[in-house]
This record gives structure tokens, C-alpha cells and sequence, in this order.
């Protein structure tokens, strides 16, 4: 039964990993150069992430200034950073884009932890649905006679076990960046 759980305890890992990229976009207090690195660029034909483009580095914080490696593609950055909803019109300074951003209102802070908690709740949906698909699993191992009653039952309690470590992993990490994104 360990096998069964081990085998499918990866997909609870990429849900974690995946909560934990997704709301490295959410802006704290200092904007931080993640915010713009995985948008999608279409310079040479092709789309490809800002960060493989230009070097990204945030020097005060409220600001990023992106450098791209080939100054060709600067109005390429500037129109996709104008088309990513970042709330900020990028400047370009010679051969570098810059955005200010505005500091964060106690308004705009409770908007974000609110995206937080939405993503945080699909995280936890994610990790249900993982759960049912290895409960369901269980179920039909039982039915087919591969497994005893009892078996099933042993199992069906350490994947919930399981599943409520992953629910306060999330928890923890939804905590954690709530109050960087409330710290003024």
C-alpha cells in the first residue's frame, strides 16, 4: 500500500511547487524582478520569457530595470510588458526598460491577499482531486480482491494523513506570504 502512495506522493509535490511559483508574482512591499521574468516575449518570430531575453534587476524597490542582451528587441519588451496587466507603463531609458511601480495601498494589499487565498484554495482543490484519484485507486485494488479490508482502510488513513500535510504545507506558505504582502 506504501507503493500505491509513494507512487502518487510526486503529484502532491508538484502542487506545492506549483502554489509556490504561482505566487511568487503577487508584489510585496519591494517588487521583486520575478514579476515580469515569465512574460512571454514574441521578438524573431518566436515567444519566448523575458528572462531568457534581457538581464532583470530591481536596483530600489520600487522599481525594475530590464537590460536585453540584444537591442533590437527593446520595442518587442516594451509591448509585451504593455500588454501584462502590470498596473505600470514601462519607460525605456536608451537601451534599457525601466518600471516604477507605486507603492502598494492597504487597498491594493487586500486585493493581492485575496488573489492569494484564491490560488491557495485551487492548490488545496488540486491536492482533493489527487486524493480522489488514489482513493478511487484503493477502492478498485479492494474490488478486485488485490487488497485485503483492512489494507484498504490502513491506506485510506495515511492518504488522508497524507493530504492534511500538504493542506498545512499550503497553509503555511499562503501564511507566510500574506504577511510579507501586508508588511508595509
Amino acid at each position: 500500500m506504501n507503493n500505491l502512495i509513494e507512487k502518487h506522493k510526486e503529484e502532491f509535490e508538484k502542487t506545492i511547487s506549483f502554489f509556490q511559483e504561482d505566487i511568487t508574482s503577487l508584489r510585496t512591499g519591494r517588487v521583486s524582478p520575478s514579476l515580469v521574468e515569465n512574460i512571454s516575449v514574441e521578438s524573431y518570430g518566436v515567444n519566448t520569457e523575458l528572462l531568457q531575453l534581457a538581464a532583470i534587476t530591481s536596483p530600489e524597490p520600487q522599481s525594475i530595470v530590464i537590460k536585453p542582451w540584444d537591442k533590437s528587441i527593446l520595442a518587442d519588451i516594451e509591448r509585451a510588458l504593455n500588454q501584462a496587466d502590470l498596473n505600470v507603463n514601462p519607460v525605456v531609458d536608451g537601451d534599457l526598460v525601466r518600471l516604477n511601480f507605486p507603492p502598494l495601498t492597504e487597498e491594493s494589499r487586500k486585493e493581492l491577499v485575496k488573489i492569494l487565498h484564491k490560488k491557495a484554495e485551487d492548490s488545496r482543490i488540486t491536492l482533493r482531486n489527487n486524493r480522489e484519484r488514489v482513493k478511487e485507486e484503493i477502492i478498485s485494488l479492494e474490488k478486485s480482491k488485490q487488497i485485503s479490508e483492512d489494507d484498504r482502510f490502513g491506506a485510506l488513513k495515511e492518504l488522508d494523513e497524507l493530504v492534511k500535510e500538504y493542506n498545512e504545507k499550503i497553509k503555511q506558505i499562503g501564511d507566510e506570504k500574506e504577511k510579507e504582502i501586508m508588511t508595509i
